[in-house]
């Protein structure tokens, strides 16, 4: 695996957990500051490269894994897949569902594994949850409400910026979005919206109502101005299921899934689980033929779909977007 840029995430929880996980290896660190690059490749392994094209361009590089900011993903997504190599991109994929869709298309066309990072979906309580749904546990299920929301950054950080894709909807809110779908599907409508812009210009938070087409709905809220907050929770005709730390949960922690019946609230128990390791195990499997190579491709344009259409509700539509025909 070659890395585009030494971003936070990156350097707090990816690497690390590619460096637990077998049959990958860090081999080249690519950045316009090699300073930064080379105390990544010293800290992880590989070595420095000097611009990201060397590194795409590198026979040793099979896959690239690429945390740019947001409005950096499509264009580089796309010229390492043109270069024959897989990729993990982390979230969103791209800042609208055209540009998702043509990347999706450019990997079909190619036989190559793209995967959004999207790490919450591979941590296993939420296939738990969704067993319980499944076996009746809250009867029918009418609503689904998931917030994300976290601390307001430094004043020059990148998600202040909106010509490199920053604002709430893309960080934060692509976690709720990614909630509803997993438990309501995808094809969802967005019934409304409100977003709320910064200084800068990007939005700071927001919140969205979808509806299935037999009119369950899911209530969304997101914000990156506030204290921190990851839960959702599912709401039926005989009780509710409670998740907090939902979306980006430490390694040791035990999950919190509470399912309230009748009046009394019960702890289900689920061990603790490096979700990171998982998403990275996840591509891994799928690049050698183990996994499979479309998982969460028509998921991801799904929700850039949504991301779509919750500007537009708001009033704030993307520019220059043109609707997808379909990955």
């Amino acid at each position: 695996m070659g890395l585009l840029g030494s971003a936070d995430i990156a350097v707090r929880r990816v690497l690390p957990a590619v460096a637990r996980t077998p049959d990958i290896e860090l081999v080249a660190v690519a950045g316009r500051n090699m300073a930064t690059a080379r105390r990544t490749a010293d800290r992880f392994g590989g070595s420095p490269v000097e611009g990201y094209e060397r590194l795409i361009a590198s026979p040793d590089v099979d896959a690239v894994y690429l945390p740019l900011p947001n409005a950096l993903h499509a264009p580089w997504t796309l010229r390492a897949l043109e270069a024959g190599k897989h990729v993990l991109v982390e979230k969103p994929m791209t800042t609208r569902e055209d540009l998702t869709a043509d990347a999706v298309r450019s990997a079909r066309r190619r036989g190559l594994v793209l995967r959004e990072n999207l790490m919450f979906v591979h941590h296993g309580q939420h296939a738990r949850v969704r067993e319980l749904v499944e076996d009746g546990a809250i009867g029918e299920l009418r609503q689904l409400s998931a917030t994300f929301a976290f601390p307001a950054r430094p004043a020059g950080d990148i998600r202040h910026r909106p010509e490199l894709g920053g604002g709430a909807l893309l960080d934060a809110g692509v976690y709720p979005l990614g909630a509803a779908q997993l438990f309501l599907g995808t094809g969802l409508e967005v019934a409304g919206a409100a977003l709320r812009h910064g200084p800068t210009g990007v939005d700071v938070e927001g919140s969205a109502l979808l509806r299935r087409a037999d009119g369950v709905c899911a209530h969304l809220a997101f914000g990156m101005d506030h204290s921190y907050t990851a839960r959702y929770e599912l709401w039926g005709t005989r009780g509710r299921i409670t998740v907090h730390r939902a979306f980006t949960p430490p390694a040791d922690h035990r999950p919190e899934i509470a399912l309230e019946q009748d009046g009394r609230t019960l702890a289900v128990e689920h061990p603790a689980q490096d979700q990171y390791a998982a998403a990275v195990a996840a591509f891994v499997a799928a690049v050698r033929g183990s996994g499979t190579r479309e998982d969460g491709l028509a998921s991801a344009v799904d929700r850039a779909r949504l991301v779509d259409d919750v500007r537009t509700a708001a009033g704030r539509p993307a520019q220059n977007r043109r609707r997808a025909p379909g990955p």
